[in-house]
Order: C-alpha cells, then sequence, then structure tokens
C-alpha cells in the first residue's frame, strides 16, 4: 500500500529538492563561494561602509534564489531590538577604574555622553572573553549583548572587529584604525601635536633630536612618528633612520652607554612617545637619571603625550595633553549614530600643547 505524502509542519516551506529545514546564511555562503560576513552585507539594511562588487552582489543573491533563504523573522526582530545599551571593551583584564589609569579620562567622558544620551553602559574586559582575541575567533561575541560596542586599546584583534562590522553590529575604536576598512573611529590629532613639540625644541635652538619609541605598528604610534619627522623636517634639522630609536624592549635597550654616545654625537635632546605601557619614557627617564643628565640644562627630554602616572611627580614634562574625556564622548555620539542606521563622522580633536619645564636651551656648545 502506498504511503501517502507526508505534510510540511506548519510555517515550514519546503526547499529546493525536498527539504524541509530552512536554509542558513552559511549555506548561501557556501554556494556563493563568499564568506558569512558578506552574505549579511548583502541581505542586511547596514554595511557601515563596506562595499560589495556587484558580481559578488549577483553571486549572493543567486544562491539565495536557487536555496530559497528566507531571513528567520525571530532573529531579525532580535536583531532589530534595541534595549539602550552601549558596550565597552577595554582589552584590560580587569576595568580600570584608577583615576591614574590612562583610560580613566575617556570612561569619564563615555560615562558622561552615555548619560545624556539616556544609554547604559556594560563593561567588558579581556577576561569576560577569555583573553582579547586569544581565546579563537569568537572571542568578543558577548558584546553583542549591547546595541554596539565601543573598544579601547592599542592591539585589538583586527579579525574580531572586521567580523562584527560584516555582521552590521555597531563598533567604534577609540583611537585611529583605518587600516581596518570599514571599520569607523575616533582619534585624537597625534601628527600635529608631534609636530608642534619639535618645532618648540626647534625654538629653543637643538639641532640634534632622538625619538624613543616602541616596535610596534600601532596607529597611534605610526602617527606619532609621523608627526616627529614632519617637525624635524620643517625645522630643517636631520631625520632619517637615527633621528628614531624602535626598541620592543626600551628599558632593556636604551642603556646608559647608548645615551652617553648620543650625546657625545651632539644630540642635545629626546622625545619618547606616549603609549599604554610607558616603555618608552619609563627607559629615557631611568637611562638619563643613571647618566646624571641634569635636565634642561645638559639635555632637553620631551615626551608626546603625557608620562605614566608613577612618573609624572616633579617638574611638569614637556608635551602635549591628550582630551581623553572628549575623545570618550565623540566616540559615544558616533556610537549612538551607527546604532541608529545613521551617517557618523567626527573629526580629528585636537591636543594642547604642554610647554613643561623639562626644555631649555642646549648646552653652549651645542649654540
Amino acid at each position: 500500500m502506498e504511503e501517502p505524502p507526508q505534510r510540511a509542519r506548519p510555517g515550514r516551506t519546503p526547499a529546493p529538492g525536498g527539504r524541509t529545514s530552512r536554509p542558513r546564511q552559511t549555506e548561501v555562503a557556501r554556494l556563493a563561494g563568499v564568506s558569512q560576513a558578506t552574505v549579511s552585507l548583502v541581505l542586511g539594511a547596514r554595511n557601515q561602509g563596506a562595499t560589495i562588487s556587484e558580481e559578488t552582489r549577483r553571486k549572493v543573491l543567486d544562491a539565495v534564489r536557487t536555496l530559497g533563504y528566507v531571513p528567520d523573522p525571530a532573529a531579525s526582530r532580535l536583531a532589530a531590538a534595541r534595549n539602550n545599551l552601549l558596550g565597552v571593551f577595554s582589552f584590560t583584564p580587569t576595568f580600570p577604574t584608577d583615576v591614574q589609569h590612562s583610560y580613566y579620562p575617556f570612561l569619564v567622558g563615555v560615562e558622561q555622553e552615555a548619560a545624556a544620551r539616556g544609554y547604559d553602559l556594560v563593561l567588558f574586559t579581556g577576561s569576560s572573553t577569555g583573553g582579547a582575541g586569544a581565546a579563537g575567533p569568537h572571542a568578543l561575541n558577548r558584546v553583542r549583548l549591547a546595541d554596539g560596542c565601543l573598544f579601547l586599546g592599542r592591539h585589538a584583534p583586527a579579525d574580531e572587529l572586521l567580523r562584527l562590522v560584516g555582521d552590521g553590529f555597531p563598533v567604534v575604536h577609540l583611537g585611529r584604525r583605518d587600516e581596518l576598512e570599514g571599520l569607523a573611529w575616533v582619534g585624537a590629532d597625534y601628527i600635529s601635536a608631534g609636530r608642534e613639540v619639535v618645532a618648540h625644541l626647534a625654538s629653543l635652538g637643538h639641532r640634534r633630536i632622538v625619538l624613543v619609541r616602541e616596535n610596534d605598528d600601532a596607529p597611534a604610534s605610526i602617527d606619532r612618528e609621523h608627526g616627529f619627522l614632519k617637525g624635524l623636517e620643517e625645522a630643517g634639522l636631520p631625520g632619517g633612520p637615527g633621528a628614531v630609536f624602535r626598541s620592543a624592549d626600551p628599558e632593556r635597550d636604551l642603556t646608559a652607554e647608548r645615551l652617553r654616545g648620543w650625546l657625545d654625537d651632539g644630540v642635545t635632546a629626546f622625545v619618547a612617545e606616549e603609549t599604554d605601557t610607558g616603555d618608552a619614557w619609563r627607559a629615557l627617564h631611568g637611562a638619563a637619571h643613571f647618566v646624571g643628565i641634569d635636565c634642561p640644562r645638559d639635555a632637553s627630554l620631551a615626551v608626546l603625550g603625557s608620562p605614566p602616572p608613577d612618573l609624572a611627580d616633579g617638574p611638569a614634562i614637556t608635551g602635549f595633553d591628550i582630551p581623553r574625556p572628549r575623545l570618550g564622548a565623540a566616540a559615544v555620539r558616533m556610537l549612538a549614530a551607527l546604532v541608529a542606521g545613521e551617517e557618523a563622522t567626527e573629526p580629528l580633536v585636537a591636543c594642547t600643547f604642554r610647554p613643561g619645564s623639562t626644555a631649555g636651551p642646549p648646552p653652549p656648545e651645542h649654540l
């Protein structure tokens, strides 16, 4: 006896080939030969500035028709839901609450702007995801509990951030990250600030200046070095490789002998970059103290930013102040706009030059 044909369950439309399960985005991506993130961008209402070629779009839409793919309405409703929560991810083992921490002023601006816009904050750290990108390809998925997320940190995992962007999740990085296509960011104008520090040293009469920096390619470090070299060029001072000392471990590599060698070679001013660790300034400050440099009588010292809090006591250090609260507020404004599906741009925020007292004219023999 021939069995009667089975009925499809309510709410299910048989897909091509007689299947009754709902095709998934991963299957669309596999058939089209693209990533799932690309499928999300083609089918989503927002793409955060990402560019999809017409050929790729056609492949995705052809795969959608072939498979009979229909977005899950429940998932769509969930994605469209808003709970007035903004995430803040710090890439630190614990969330920085010490007022001396370099992130703290950023967080003040974030909190104030979020409150003014009616948002609550959800705070995430590296430990909450198993270690900021070290726990596999989905280490940052917890941030999706919020409507969007703001990230702080020089070494945020690029692949994870791009995956969030590709999925249409609103993301803003606090600090320049324009090497990651489609990632929104806000930042300070470190290039102009670095030029201003060098111009100040040149106006005092310095003709040989060396920058001490960490050996990485973080965008903030690149901008500071670019501003430093641009300042040398505009002042007619020698640049090139000899003007920049890069080290993965400045406290180990910036020895007293190296510093004495520079002084003997006519270098009269030293500049260090500011970083999360403060290693460059810490190494320069320690070597100068060990050699017995009377600053600024024997040599001038400056920092492209501010020194680490534990070395900030004593005379004001020549450099510039980063408007951290303003940057935090700008990041929230941009994130709120992205959550609302709007275009969002924020200009670079200018830093304020700090004359300090660690820079003065070079020794008479170098004038």
